[in-house]
């Protein structure tokens, strides 16, 4: 690359270059870069920008709250209350039929409403399950957290267990074509399938934006949101992100960066976002294999490995919660077409046992499903 990532972000900005310095980019949680506003970064998938801030994000007009049923108001307050991003299939709605069945009261969220009453109703149905509510979340949208975060402060007065679940895989696909291919699950694990799926999976600027945007961004923002109730919660905080075995930084070709990631202690959002700016650039000038980027669904593997960074860094602000990130395995979902070969009720072990893990349970670390693993 020619920006040295294994120095601060200060003196990246110093170093001689052909490119912008990154670190003119602003945070998005302020304002567009001019690189963002060229390539529509932020709110891809809703073409709304982000709030300004945070606090201008629970500040905005809050939109009607989306329930399956609202509760008595004399309903008590239950002792562990879990938001699950994501939760209308796949793994996502695994976890809140498994928590909910550990006696967890569970706020199922999804982006659209109709599929998100629609996973309530057929887990309460199937399962006889009573503690499952829905609430709509687009995680990219900052009237839609603004309303969870208020309607969860109104009735609830806290949060124990955040997941973030939700994503999206980075890529175009052509699903048949690759079903042709009958590649052996191994030859995925292991990235050595990159070159033989480039005929039906494309990698697009937008696509990875969009990935971007939702998987590292959309998490954080959520994550920030919620942060204020996770605080407050009586039984011990917890927070699980979702990763990925392409999190892994030994799939880090960049020999420098890939040090210089497993120092968590000296990176921040700020830097995080510079790093993801250079990877964009470099990706629209058909670099990303020259300059040492991750080849095998890039901009996925890049999210979530600034996931497990970012996991990190709040494991270390947050001392007193249990914030930790895990691969569900190759599980057989619609975010990697159905290739995988676990099921889903498998993928979601690993989540749930981090989200009842007890007070003196690891924090800052990446499980690879219900095993500590080494991303790092």
């Amino acid at each position: 690359m020619s920006h040295h990532l294994a120095s601060t972000t200060a003196a990246a900005s110093s170093s001689p270059s052909r490119r912008p310095s990154l670190t003119s980019f602003p945070s998005p949680l302020h304002r567009p870069s001019a690189l963002f506003q060229q390539t529509n970064f932020v709110a891809t998938r809703t073409e709304r920008k982000p709030a300004p801030s945070v606090a201008a994000a629970a500040a905005s007009p809050v939109s009607p709250l989306h329930r399956l049923e609202e509760m008595s108001d004399h309903e008590a307050i239950p002792e562990r209350l879990a938001v699950v991003t994501g939760g209308n299939r796949g793994i996502g709605i695994e976890v809140c039929r498994q928590l909910a069945l550990q006696g967890v009261t569970v706020i199922l969220t999804a982006r659209d409403e109709e599929r998100g009453k629609a996973a309530v109703e057929s887990l309460c149905r199937e399962s006889n399950l009573s503690n499952i509510i829905f609430h709509q979340l687009d995680i990219l949208d900052a009237g839609s957290r603004a309303s969870l975060a208020r309607h969860i402060e109104t009735r609830y007065g806290k949060l124990d267990i955040l997941v973030n679940n939700a994503g999206v895989g980075g890529v175009a696909v052509d699903q048949e074509g690759l079903r042709a291919l009958n590649i052996d699950p191994k030859m995925w694990l292991s990235g050595k399938a990159a070159h033989l799926v480039e005929s039906v999976i494309i990698q697009t600027y937008d696509e990875a934006v969009k990935c971007l945007n939702t998987n590292y961004y959309g998490l954080k923002w959520a994550t920030e949101a919620l942060l204020p109730l996770l605080k407050k919660s009586t039984s011990g905080a917890r927070i699980i992100n979702t990763s990925s075995l392409r999190s892994e930084l030994q799939r880090m070709p960049n020999e420098k960066l890939r040090e210089s990631l497993r120092d968590a202690d000296s990176w921040d959002e700020a830097r995080i976002e510079a790093m993801l700016s250079e990877f964009l650039e470099d990706m629209k000038n058909g670099r990303l294999e020259a300059a040492g980027w991750p080849m095998m669904l890039p901009a996925y593997s890049m999210s979530k490995m600034v996931v497990n960074l970012y996991t990190r860094i709040l494991a270390r602000r947050h001392p007193e919660m249990r914030i930790n990130c895990v691969h569900p395995g190759f599980v057989k979902t619609e975010i990697n077409w159905n290739t995988g070969v676990l099921p889903p009720e498998e993928g979601a072990r690993g989540a749930v046992m981090l989200a009842l893990a007890p007070g003196d349970g690891p924090t800052g670390c990446y499980f690879d499903q219900t095993k500590m693993g080494e991303a790092w």
